[in-house]
C-alpha cells in the first residue's frame, strides 16, 4: 500500500501571546502534558530564581532544580538530579537558550517529555530537535526529542535584553541561505532535499523579511516566535539541521571557535553571515534585502558592528567549512582562497555600504 501521509513530531501546545505565562499552570495541567502534576522545573541559577518566586505557589506538585548552565556536564547534572528526586510527567525548561538547550539534552536523557517556557527569542533551539550545549572542545550539537509544548508569553520577552529578540532575527533570516545552500548540495552532490521542510524554513524567514514593525510590536514578535518554532519543526521533518543552517551557521561556528572570548550571539553572527553567504551566490538583490532588514532592527551586518576586523572575518570564512565536516554550501563549492575572500568581502561591503 503506498504512504498516503507521513506523521510530522510537533508540539501539541504552542501558546504565542501577552499574558501566557499567566495561565502556565493550566497549560501545564493539560492531560496530554502532565496527568499527575509532577513536574520537574529546570532554571538558571540566577535570574531563574525570581521565575521559581512566581510560580512555585501555583505549581504544588512540581520540584525545581537550578543545573541549567548551558553545558554539557550540566544538562548531565541534571538529569541525574530529576532521576533521582522521583517520577515526573514533563520537565519544564523556564529560562533562555541555555536553560531550553540543558533541559532538552536532561529531558531526553530521563525519557520525559518537555515543556519550553522560552524567555527570549534569540534562536530557534526553542522548537528544534537539537541542544547545542558547552563541552570541553568548545561546543556540540546533540539530537533530541522535539518539545511536547512552547510557551512564549510576549510580556516577558519585551522585557528580555533587546540584543536576544534581535538575534533571534537574524537567526530566522539566515534560513534563506540555508536554503539556497541545500538546494546547491541537491543540484551538485545529488544529496536529498526535503521539499517541505525547505517550504517551511524558507517562508518563515520570509515572513520576518516581510514584516514591518519592531520588536517593540506584538505583531512583529508574534510573527518572530512563530518563524523560529516553524523552524525547529523544519529540522524535525528534515531528520537533520540542514533546512536551518548552512554557510551562515559554518561561518558563525567559525568565530565561536577561533575567538570564543569575543564571539557574538549566534543568531547575530548568523544573520550577516547569510547574507554574506548569499551574496557569494551571486544572489546579490536578495543579500540587499537581508542586510537592509538587518540594519532596521539593528542588527550587525559587517564584522566590525560586532567588534571584528576585516582579517576576522577572512579568517572565519576560510576556516567555516572544518565546522561542519561532510556538509556542501557554497563555501564548499567556490573552495575560495583567502585572497580571493578578501577580494569578495570587500565588493560586498561596497555593495552594501559600511
Amino acid at each position: 500500500m503506498p504512504v498516503l501521509t507521513r506523521l510530522i513530531p510537533s508540539p501539541v501546545v504552542v501558546d504565542i501571546r501577552a499574558g501566557a505565562l499567566d495561565d502556565l499552570a493550566g497549560i501545564l495541567s493539560d492531560q496530554r502534558i502532565a496527568p499527575t502534576g509532577r513536574l520537574a522545573f529546570a532554571i538558571s541559577g540566577g535570574s531563574g530564581q525570581a521565575l521559581k518566586d512566581r510560580f512555585a505557589p501555583h505549581l504544588p506538585g512540581a520540584d525545581w532544580f537550578a543545573d541549567a548552565d548551558g553545558t554539557i556536564d550540566g544538562a548531565v547534572r541534571l538529569a541525574d538530579s530529576i532521576k533521582k528526586a522521583g517520577r515526573y510527567d514533563a520537565v519544564v525548561a523556564l529560562g533562555g537558550g541555555k536553560v531550553v538547550d540543558c533541559a532538552k539534552y536532561a529531558a531526553a536523557r530521563v525519557g520525559l517529555p518537555l515543556v519550553a517556557v522560552a524567555t527570549n527569542l534569540a534562536n530557534d533551539g526553542l522548537c528544534s530537535p537539537v541542544a547545542t550545549l558547552d563541552n570541553d572542545a568548545g561546543r556540540g550539537s546533540y539530537g533530541v526529542p522535539n518539545p511536547i509544548a512552547i510557551v512564549i508569553d510576549l510580556d516577558v520577552i519585551k522585557a528580555a535584553p533587546p540584543q536576544f529578540v534581535r538575534a533571534g532575527i537574524g537567526d530566522v533570516i539566515c534560513k534563506i541561505s540555508a536554503v539556497a545552500d541545500w538546494e546547491l548540495s541537491n543540484r551538485e552532490t545529488g544529496e536529498k532535499i526535503d521539499g517541505l521542510a525547505a517550504a517551511m524554513a524558507r517562508q518563515a524567514a520570509e515572513a520576518v523579511l516581510g514584516q514591518s514593525g519592531t520588536i517593540a510590536d506584538d505583531a512583529f514578535l508574534t510573527t518572530l516566535a512563530e518563524s523560529l518554532v516553524l523552524c525547529g519543526i523544519s529540522m524535525s521533518v528534515a531528520g537533520d539541521s540542514r533546512p536551518a543552517s548552512g554557510a551562515c551557521h559554518e561561518i558563525s561556528h567559525a568565530f565561536d571557535l577561533l575567538f570564543p572570548k569575543r564571539a557574538a550571539l549566534h543568531g547575530e553572527q548568523c544573520g550577516f553571515g547569510g547574507a554574506f553567504a548569499t551574496y557569494l551566490r551571486g544572489d546579490h538583490e536578495r543579500a540587499g534585502q537581508m542586510t537592509d532588514a538587518l540594519r532596521r532592527h539593528g542588527l550587525p551586518v559587517l564584522p566590525q558592528d560586532i567588534g571584528f576586523s576585516e582579517q576576522d572575518f577572512v579568517e572565519a570564512v576560510r576556516f567555516a567549512p572544518q565546522t561542519r565536516p561532510g556538509r556542501y554550501t557554497i563555501l564548499e563549492h567556490l573552495d575560495l582562497s583567502t585572497d580571493q575572500i578578501k577580494d569578495v568581502y570587500a565588493d560586498y561591503a561596497k555593495a552594501i555600504g559600511s
